[in-house]
């Protein structure tokens, strides 16, 4: 595969799915049921389509992002801070109907995350017709990015539209019980980011996160289904991926983690940027990682001063 599969483009890259608050508790010590447990608790923006935006636009590529939110407080605030991060919002809707998108986590000492939640009842309002109204925006765009918050009426009609203008199309499965429905849309996708899990349910077989042989076997498989680039996330293990061409697995760069929500945003966000503009596969990837680890460093979602620069200086593999 060339490393220019994706165009080279001044156009903005439309990122369509979730968006929301992440409120990320970091336990100081061990778990204990039932009762009130001392922790680090930090709230930040969040929700995968939002972070991807977030970090795109940090890198400066110009992107606009599609979204629902709630007519509250901090809906406002959240479109505020997009703003300021140089995110086009002018197509994020927002619903009387629910509030603002929210993501719960419970991490442990060593940064590993125990529990998730998350209430996304608000992406419900992101309609097939809210899409089909902004139909300019597909064909004025370079790629589009989307994760599987969508409903499914909703992924159809975006994946279609994508169609319908030749776009390219980059997806992240978002969540174990949300990847399948990417499936029937693999042979569309010119990348896709599951971690370990995701990737074991569209492969349709189980496997060890740390098992990178298996892990590569699983990205081939996406690559056999039409995928033009599947690269799996195998957390502190690193990550492997595969083209038509070629396959191969990166180790993960050692770091602290503070906090793993992100991560995968970051290297998503950070691959594609690369591949934009040219960078070969696997430097698009170690870029990619180095985004990764210092998300993981940071009491946040995204990096907020995220640059190419900043990681060229931080590239470590």
């Amino acid at each position: 595969m060339e490393p220019s599969f994706l165009p080279t483009s001044d156009a903005p890259v439309l990122v369509v799915g979730g968006a929301g608050v992440d409120i990320v508790g970091r336990i100081t010590g061990e778990l204990r049921i039932g009762e009130s447990n001392p922790a680090q608790i930090r709230t930040s923006f969040g929700g995968v389509a939002r972070n991807v935006a977030e970090n795109l636009a940090r890198l400066g590529q110009e992107v606009i992002l599609i979204t629902a939110i709630g007519e509250d407080q901090t809906g406002q605030d959240l479109l505020d801070q997009a703003i300021s991060a140089g995110i086009d919002v002018s197509a994020v809707l927002r619903s009387p109907e629910h509030p603002t998108g929210t993501y719960l986590a419970v991490v442990k000492p060593k940064g590993i995350m125990q529990f998730g939640f998350d209430d996304m009842r608000v992406i419900s309002a992101l309609t097939p017709d809210h899409i089909r109204q902004r139909e300019k925006l597909f064909k004025q765009a370079s790629v589009l990015f989307v994760d599987a918050n969508l409903l499914k009426d909703t992924l159809r009609t975006v994946i279609s539209l994508a169609r319908k203008a030749r776009l390219p199309v980059c997806a992240d499965p978002t969540a174990a019980s949300l990847a399948l429905r990417l499936k029937p849309y693999l042979a569309r996708l010119k990348l896709i980011t599951p971690n370990s899990t995701e990737a074991a349910i569209l492969w349709g077989e189980p496997f060890e996160g740390s098992n990178r042989q298996q892990a590569i076997e699983a990205a081939k498989y996406l690559v056999g289904q039409g995928v033009d680039l599947a690269l799996i996330t195998l957390a502190e293990f690193g990550v492997c991926y595969a083209t038509s061409e070629t396959s191969g697995y990166i180790p993960a760069i050692r770091t602290e983690i503070l906090d793993p929500t992100g991560a995968g945003d970051a290297l998503a966000a950070t691959v594609l940027f690369a591949l934009l503009n040219e960078i070969p596969i696997d430097d698009a990837i170690r870029l990619g990682m180095t985004a990764a680890s210092l998300t993981l460093r940071y009491k946040g979602s995204v990096v907020p001063d995220l640059s190419i620069e900043k990681l060229y200086n931080h590239l470590l593999i």
